[in-house]
């Protein structure tokens, strides 16, 4: 395929997810058909067969756009200094909640957690699931390190320490999804994970 199709391909297809982020914010997930995606992006019904199977498909690559695996954070974080395992975890939240402030990445969590119906082969509970799995395992090998290390207070377990801190998260973040202008992610959310890091950090001698 010439590379111009290819781009033009691709354009299409980045046409179509912003065209469905704009339909599924607007009427939700459920009441939502391709055929209004379509016509939001003024292209044919056709044009999104051509470049998803189905609505799941389609809603699965715009989760895509904002996936943040936890071990990208931990990159970004080592990448700029060398620091702890708890003081990159702490960073990588940090980091993940300036990502929340983007629209895009705000709109698409909130399509996720507050628009999104059982529907078909839809699922967002299952959705939300498998993105918390992928996380839990990324978060307790940081912990495991800090706990070889005695940074972690001695009666917390790295196992205990992911869930309290994903328990925190995805409190502050469905909160904030649901009324974006009632706190700062990044001000507030960010002083409540600082706390929680200073009550887990085992204290110095």
């Amino acid at each position: 395929m010439p590379r111009r199709t290819k781009a033009e391909a691709a354009a299409t297809r980045e046409a179509l997810l912003d065209a469905a982020e704009d339909v599924f914010f607007d009427k939700g997930v459920a009441r939502t058909s391709l055929e209004q995606i379509a016509r939001h992006a003024g292209m044919t019904r056709g044009a999104v067969y051509w470049h998803f199977r189905n609505k799941a498909d389609l809603f699965r690559a715009l989760l895509e756009r904002v996936r943040m695996p936890f071990a990208d954070l931990v990159d970004e974080v080592e990448h700029t200094s060398e620091v702890s395992p708890l003081e990159t975890i702490r960073l990588a939240c940090h980091v993940s909640f300036e990502r929340l402030e983007q629209p895009r990445y705000r709109r698409i969590l909130s399509i996720l957690v507050h628009r999104c119906e059982f529907f078909s082969d839809i699922n967002p509970l299952e959705m939300q699931d498998e993105l918390a799995n992928e996380c839990f395992g990324e978060l307790c090998e940081q912990f495991q390190r800090a706990h070889d290390q005695a940074l972690l207070v001695p009666t917390l377990t790295p196992e205990t320490a992911t869930r309290l801190l994903q328990s925190t998260l995805g409190g502050l973040f469905h909160d904030w999804l649901r009324r974006p202008d009632g706190f700062s992610i990044i001000t507030e959310g960010g002083h409540v994970i600082d706390t929680l890091f200073e009550l887990m950090q085992r204290p110095a001698n």
